[in-house]
C-alpha cells in the first residue's frame, strides 16, 4: 500500500471560497480511456477491496473519497485499506441533522481525515430560487474545489440504485479529466445490508426511517415508487441526478 496525506485523525475543514485547480506535485499515472475501460471490465471479478488498494496504489496522496453519509460502508472498506485515506463531505448548508450527526460519529470511529466543505451562506434559498441549478451551484462547485489537484476519486454510486446508473462503470474519467472510482458499482442492496450487519457500519438513521437515498433536506423525500430508491430525490421534477457523479 503507498503512502497517503494525512494524519488519519483529522477534521479540517474548507471553505468554499477557493478557486482554480491546484497542481499535482509528485508523479499520478496517466491511463488511455481505453486502458480504464479494460481496467473496469478485469474489475467486474474483484472485491471492492481490491479495487480500493488498486486505486490507493495508483493515486495516493492524490485521491479522495467522497461520502454522502447515507452510510458509511465504503469508508469502512477504504479505511481498512489506508486509515488516512483523505474522506470529503460536501455540507450544503440543506443537509438534514440526522446527516451531520452521522458525519460526527464517522469521523469519530474511524478517526477520519475529513475534509469539509462548507458552502459560504446565500442571501436566498437557491433551491427555492433556482431550483435546476443549486446542485451544479453548491454541490459540484464544491467538489471540484475539494479535487483540485487530485488525480482520482472514489465514490460509494452503485447500479442497483435507479435506472440512471445501471451502466456506472467501476472506473472511468469524469468530465473534470480525473480518474473516478466506483468500488461498489455491482452491489446489491442485500449487500449492502449484508455488510452493515456483518461490519457493524454506521448508517444514516434517515434510512431506518424510510429514506433510501439521502440528500438536502428540501429535495428530499421518502421514495415515491418503493421499485425506485431515488424516486423521493427532485419529486416532481425532471431531475434525477446532482451532477456530481458525471
Amino acid at each position: 500500500m503507498s503512502g497517503a496525506s494525512g494524519n488519519g485523525n483529522g477534521n479540517g475543514h474548507a471553505n468554499g471560497n477557493g478557486n482554480g485547480h491546484g497542481q499535482i506535485t509528485g508523479t499520478v499515472p496517466h491511463f488511455t480511456d481505453a486502458e480504464l475501460a479494460e481496467l473496469s471490465n478485469e474489475f467486474e471479478r474483484l472485491p471492492a477491496s481490491k479495487i480500493i488498494q488498486w486505486a490507493v496504489d495508483n493515486f495516493s496522496p492524490h485521491l479522495s473519497l467522497a461520502a454522502s453519509m447515507t452510510d458509511a460502508v465504503l469508508i469502512d472498506l477504504a479505511v481498512k485499506v489506508d486509515p488516512s485515506i483523505e474522506v470529503v463531505f460536501i455540507d450544503t448548508g440543506y443537509h438534514f441533522p440526522q446527516t451531520l450527526e452521522t458525519v460526527e460519529q464517522v469521523r469519530r470511529r474511524y478517526g477520519l481525515n475529513l475534509k469539509m466543505m462548507t458552502v459560504p451562506l446565500h442571501d436566498e434559498q437557491l433551491w427555492k430560487t433556482d431550483p435546476e441549478n443549486c446542485c451544479s451551484a453548491v454541490k459540484v462547485g464544491q467538489m471540484d474545489r475539494a479535487l483540485a489537484g487530485k488525480g482520482a476519486w472514489m465514490a460509494g454510486l452503485r447500479r442497483a440504485e435507479a435506472d440512471s446508473r445501471v451502466t456506472a462503470p467501476i472506473v472511468a474519467r469524469d468530465l473534470r479529466g480525473l480518474v473516478k472510482v466506483n468500488p461498489i458499482a455491482t452491489w446489491s442492496d442485500a449487500d449492502v445490508r449484508g455488510y452493515v450487519a456483518d461490519h457493524d457500519v454506521i448508517v444514516n438513521p434517515l434510512v431506518l426511517d424510510g429514506y433510501s437515498s439521502i440528500g438536502c433536506m428540501p429535495c428530499t423525500q421518502k421514495p415515491l415508487d418503493p421499485a425506485d430508491p431515488r424516486s423521493g430525490r427532485w419529486a416532481g421534477r425532471d431531475k434525477t441526478e446532482c451532477g456530481l457523479h458525471l
